[in-house]
């Protein structure tokens, strides 16, 4: 007998659509958009700007609903959670790395790493352990005690990296990570980003207008103008 555990989709979003009203007028961002991701994929959303991008990472992270269409995670139909299980739901199995670091500037690479299990109610000194590990996984191991404003803009989005694997998540969306860095440090972090997708097994989805960053994922998938016209397997 066939186990439909091993060809299930992590994440399938099926006929996405998103609407938004802009006064009276209505702007189409995603125009049904359907995309299956499998479990362990290192997978860019590439395209140029306004294509819709930052809307559908927001869809998968279930931070915005759909104005039509289905999120299906570990195969269940995230429509019929609630708010509350929503939120429950996306702190633990999703994690996320934006483009402006998103730090607590007050807090240090560790306090700020701390933060999500803090949340979720994780005892103080096994958080601690925790983003402790965390940082020196993406090499920051001698910097726990530094604030955002004494790192470089890499480390910064390294720190960024380390809070959102420490939840252990079964995916990590980053919507254009490099996009404040210069090419050494964009390359750099991508590398890093797939160090941690091949060694934890962790699905990472990151969308870039960068096309030199193609060349270290698996799968690219081109969105434009809200529709996604192609889908590519690299590796």
């Amino acid at each position: 007998m066939t186990n439909s555990n091993i060809i299930q989709p992590l994440l399938r979003i099926k006929d996405i659509r998103r609407r938004f009203m802009l006064g009276e007028t209505a702007i189409d961002a995603l125009h049904g958009v359907s995309l299956d991701i499998h479990a362990s994929e290192f997978l860019a959303v590439w395209g140029p700007s306004g294509s819709g991008k930052s809307t559908l990472m927001n869809i998968i992270g279930l931070i915005d609903a759909p104005t039509a269409g289905e999120v299906w995670f570990d195969g269940e139909d995230t429509h019929k959670l609630k708010d509350n299980a929503i939120t429950d739901f996306r702190g633990k199995r999703i994690g996320f790395v934006f483009q402006s670091f998103n730090l607590v500037p007050v807090l240090s690479a560790l306090e700020n790493v701390m933060l999500p299990l803090q949340i979720q109610g994780v005892a103080e000194a096994a958080a601690r352990e925790r983003a402790a590990q965390a940082l020196i996984d993406v090499g920051l191991g001698k910097f726990k005690s530094q604030r955002p404003d004494k790192l470089s803009g890499g480390q910064r989005q390294r720190v960024a990296i380390a809070r959102a694997l420490v939840v252990e998540p079964r995916l990590i969306i980053a919507d254009e990570p490099t996009a404040n860095l210069d090419s050494e440090n964009s390359t750099m972090i991508i590398d890093l980003m797939r160090q941690m997708n091949r060694s934890k097994g962790v699905t990472f989805v990151f969308t870039t207008h960068d096309p030199r960053l193609l060349a270290h994922v698996d799968r690219k998938v081109l969105l434009r103008d809200g529709l996604i016209v192609e889908d590519e397997v690299t590796q």
